[in-house]
């Protein structure tokens, strides 16, 4: 209906426009409708925006604040990190010292156990090379005993007579010497 008027009043552009349009739309209504508009405006900035946009600069507050938390978290995170990864390079370097310790230890027993072996096995060979002797001249006496005794016989079937044994023996003896001598 407004623009049915607004058309109408246009057509009719004489000077009782205003009083014509002051009939149709009713001034005061117009001035009361902005008095309350702009009354409303500021009870609603005083009451409600102001609380409201403290509302939201707490919210924005509270958000910066989580935010600088998460940045921290994340820079303690990653300090921790750094951390770990210093104690596993020192762990592995740990380790790989121990290992080598263990590998010159065992290297060095290795060696203390062939010395030790290589002498057990020298005087082992001197015990045999004293025992070969002691036993090589237990077998010179024993022929020498056997032979001064076969001599002996011999003797005194050749001669036909008993030879003391002391005396026949001392012979053999100075000439097996002798023979010994010779060689």
């Amino acid at each position: 209906m407004f623009l049915d008027t607004f058309v109408l009043l246009s057509a009719n552009a004489d000077s009782g426009f205003l009083s014509s349009l002051n009939q149709r739309l009713n001034l005061g209504d117009i001035i009361a409708t902005v008095f309350f508009f702009t009354l409303l405006m500021l009870l609603l900035k005083k009451f409600a925006w102001g609380p409201l946009m403290g509302i939201m600069d707490q919210r924005a507050e509270m958000i910066a604040n989580e935010i600088d938390a998460a940045e921290q978290s994340r820079l303690d995170s990653q300090k921790l990190l750094e951390e770990q990864r210093a104690l596993l390079k020192e762990a592995h370097t740990n380790a790989q010292s121990i290992v080598e310790n263990a590998k010159k230890q065992g290297e060095a027993q290795r060696e203390e156990l062939i010395q030790t072996t290589r002498a057990e096995v020298g005087r082992m060979k001197e015990n045999a090379a004293l025992e070969i002797a002691t036993e090589k001249e237990k077998a010179i006496a024993a022929v020498r005993e056997e032979f001064v005794s076969l001599s002996i016989m011999a003797a005194s079937k050749v001669l036909g007579k008993e030879v003391s044994e002391e005396d026949n023996r001392a012979l053999i003896e100075e000439t097996i010497v002798k023979a010994g001598e010779g060689r």
